[in-house]
């Protein structure tokens, strides 16, 4: 059985500390089952709901850091791009090049990502099916991307709440053969926290395993050490110390 794609790794770039933290869990975890988890975190948040959100230390500092994660700890990464000048500095460090799901829909991001020559895991919009989303992997493909993946994360449903529709993962499956079901988003409550987007990590492991029933080839997971004290998705991160657990009936 082929072993599905793991993303994991903290919402935002909060410290070097943080990086290392759990970069050593998912090099531990890598050996313990001989799996590949792609680190993920970001430079910078430029989507949060408030203007006095942390956003990160910005693309410059936020890609050495995460440069120095690749070199230390051998680990493929990832990382989020929201304007299409950062498409090429971020491909020099990254592996995998995570478009966000408002922009799913942006063009020039879109070929800018696909140039650079490195995978490209779109993220599925609140408001697309999964069907919608062959527009955005052709213009990915026809930009030159040698890989395009896709990822699940919720529809809106109504104000500040978001309904999983696993069904798109069979569509999306029928478009491109990487569909990764983003575990942590989907338990978001957008904005409906006083300024923030909270939400219920509790429903983690479920969503995974709902994904996993539909055909999901992939998680993605944020984690934190302590996720009530994150900088950004503190409600939805998991555990560092539970995601093992949480892995364990997937790889099976």
């Amino acid at each position: 059985m082929q072993k599905p794609v793991v993303i994991a790794g903290p919402c935002v770039i909060e410290s070097a500390s943080l990086l290392d933290t759990v970069a050593q869990e998912l090099v531990r975890l890598n050996a313990k089952y001989d799996i590949d988890i792609i680190f993920k975190a970001s430079f910078d948040k430029a989507n949060r709901t408030s203007l006095h959100s942390f956003r990160g230390p910005g693309l410059e500092r936020g890609l050495e850091m995460l440069a120095d994660v690749k070199r230390k700890y051998q680990l493929r990464i990832t990382t989020d791009i929201h304007e299409a000048w950062q498409a090429e500095p971020a491909g020099e460090v990254c592996d995998v090049l995570q478009i966000p799901a408002f922009l799913c829909r942006q063009t020039d991001l879109l070929v800018a990502a696909a140039k650079t020559g490195r995978i490209v895991n779109i993220k599925k919009a609140q408001f697309l099916s999964g069907r919608d989303m062959r527009y955005p992997v052709e213009k990915a493909q026809d930009s030159g991307a040698k890989e395009v993946w896709l990822t699940e994360r919720g529809n809106c449903f109504g104000y500040n709440n978001l309904v999983v529709d696993f069904r798109n993962i069979a569509d999306m499956l029928d478009i491109v053969p990487t569909v990764i079901m983003d575990c942590t988003h989907s338990v978001q409550r957008p904005s409906a926290g006083d300024g923030k987007t909270i939400g219920d990590r509790k429903f983690v492991p479920s969503m995974a395993l709902a994904a996993k029933a539909f055909g999901a080839t992939g998680y993605f997971f944020e984690t934190h050490p302590n996720p009530d004290e994150g900088l950004s998705d503190a409600a939805n991160m998991i555990e560092l110390d539970k995601l093992e657990a949480t892995l364990l009936p997937l790889l099976k």
